[in-house]
């Protein structure tokens, strides 16, 4: 990441033939005072660039930032800022452009290239100096560079950094949650010996998330991904009821309500409720999710069945996942290869195309950080438009601030490329794994009849002589329908299987 944010380290010089002074800096300072961020930032850059005095130099490049910042143009701002705390804390303005950097990234909602400026500057040479700064600037450093470290599996230094957001930051629920998955990782330093006191903490950490109160930046979706945070740790727990009901809080048609589904269908499964399991697969596997990527979610369905020794159904759902994903393992060969080029890799998912399988496309054009990054390139080729048609148009000020964008729209398209290609490569790999292990079921499915019929049983008879009966009601406030095969909208979510169970009972000598 040092390699593509070196672009940040400082603009390249443009010859000017103004001799700034003092003067010049008044003019530019009154006119930034005024509001005329048209004549401020130009004479700003100009003495950016010329001005033989540090001190009037650094406060320059600063109110530069301020004044392409109050233009609108927050990407040109982010730079110059950059361009400052890159420089180290003997710049004059080295705290308020650190400042003006977090400023931008909370306009932006940008993830990608500034935590990882921040990151890099946040050294123990500066460290003495940040904590001087606004409380709710070093909670938003604190969060972002946690992230940055909760990345790159640095798992106590992000604990140490995400706990030091006070509950009274915007941040803190976000942090809270980072927090939470921090703690839960198994690759967090002392498990499994410290897990039950890391699983407690994480615990606390994601019920914060939920009792956190409003004010708090993207509260409702932090709350949603805490919802399943907790699922997954009850379920890894082996506490699957819990899970269970942590899932179920995801409220219906959230952003992640598809993945709550489909994580509730495992913890059904291993609480031997099956006929929830399959409940839970049946509304991910309604129209409305025709688009999903969830080949898991098939052989989950099949495992429900082949321990309920309905075969049949077994080979039906094995036939179904092959018919959705064979052919998209094949369509994915083609981009999984090391000799893919990055941007490449980004542009299969930038623009709408029939290359990728759609719902693989999908699931990348979903993942957050490669929509930000889409984000960003709007905003990118917004501001270069802007500087080319305004008022600013043929000045140097134009020219080094559009050559600065296009540099930062070339890092993005390698950010976007890295992101994407992991993600292509991910679903090849999740396809091939899935077809392996619906392999396995079909196979040990053929071998388990073998056994039944070298063993006399006869199955139809079984399955015939037991009835089916309506699953139990929630309370007397709910109604049944009998599913018909029609997916009713206010129905989906709330789906329960009553199955017939195809295994013969066990002798008295095979009872454990």
């Amino acid at each position: 990441m040092k390699r593509l944010l070196s672009l940040f380290v400082a603009l390249a010089p443009l010859a000017v033939s103004a001799q700034p002074d003092s003067g010049g800096y008044n003019r530019a300072l009154a006119a930034f005072n005024a509001g005329d961020m048209d004549t401020a930032a130009p004479l700003f850059f100009e003495l950016a660039e010329s001005a033989s005095d540090a001190e009037v130099k650094g406060k320059a490049e600063y109110f530069l930032g301020q004044s392409l910042a109050q233009k609108g143009l927050p990407v040109a701002a982010f730079i110059t800022y950059a361009a400052i705390v890159n420089a180290g804390p003997s710049h004059p303005s080295y705290l308020k452009a650190v400042e003006g950097l977090v400023d931008m990234q909370q306009q932006l909602d940008e993830h990608n290239l500034i935590p990882s400026i921040l990151n890099q500057a946040y050294t123990d040479e500066v460290r003495d100096r940040w904590v001087t700064l606004p409380k709710e600037v070093l909670a938003r450093i604190n969060y972002l560079v946690g992230t940055v470290s909760q990345r790159k599996s640095r798992f106590e230094e992000a604990r140490s950094l995400l706990e030091a957001v006070p509950q009274d930051s915007r941040v803190y629920a976000k942090s809270r949650y980072l927090l939470g998955v921090v703690l839960a990782d198994p690759r967090f330093p002392g498990r499994p010996s410290e897990a039950s006191v890391l699983d407690k903490d994480a615990l606390a950490a994601f019920n914060a998330v939920l009792a956190a109160k409003e004010g708090q930046l993207d509260l409702r979706a932090t709350q949603h991904l805490a919802l399943i945070a907790l699922g997954r740790l009850h379920y890894r727990r082996g506490e699957y009821t819990d899970a269970s009901a942590a899932y179920e809080r995801v409220p219906r048609y959230s952003r992640y309500w598809d993945q709550a589904l489909f994580e509730n269908g495992f913890a059904r499964f291993q609480n031997e409720d099956f006929g929830g399991a399959l409940g839970s697969l049946q509304a991910l596997h309604a129209p409305q999710f025709a688009g999903a990527f969830q080949p898991e979610s098939w052989i989950l369905k099949a495992t429900v069945y082949y321990y309920s020794c309905l075969y049949d159904e077994v080979k039906t759902t094995l036939a179904a996942f092959d018919e959705i994903y064979a052919p998209m393992e094949r369509q994915l060969e083609p981009f999984t290869g090391e000799d893919v080029p990055l941007v490449q890799s980004f542009n299969l998912v930038a623009a709408e195309n029939r290359r990728l399988p759609r719902p693989v496309y999908l699931w990348l054009r979903n993942n957050e950080r490669i929509r930000e990054v889409m984000r960003m390139l709007e905003r990118v080729d917004d501001e270069k438009r802007a500087l080319t048609n305004g008022r600013w148009r043929g000045t140097p000020l134009a020219a080094q601030s559009t050559a600065s964008l296009e540099e930062v729209r070339g890092t993005l398209l390698q950010v976007g490329g890295t992101l994407a290609q992991s993600r292509i490569r991910e679903a090849a790999d999740n396809l091939r794994t899935f077809s392996d292990q619906a392999e396995i079921i079909r196979v040990q499915t053929a071998l388990d009849e073998k056994d039944l019929l070298q063993a006399g049983v006869d199955q139809k008879a079984l399955l015939t002589r037991q009835s089916l009966y309506r699953p139990k009601m929630p309370s007397a406030a709910w109604n049944y329908w009998k599913f018909q095969g029609e997916f009713w909208i206010d129905e989906i979510g709330y789906y329960q299987y009553t199955l017939k169970r195809g295994c013969p009972a066990k002798t008295a000598e095979q009872q454990p």
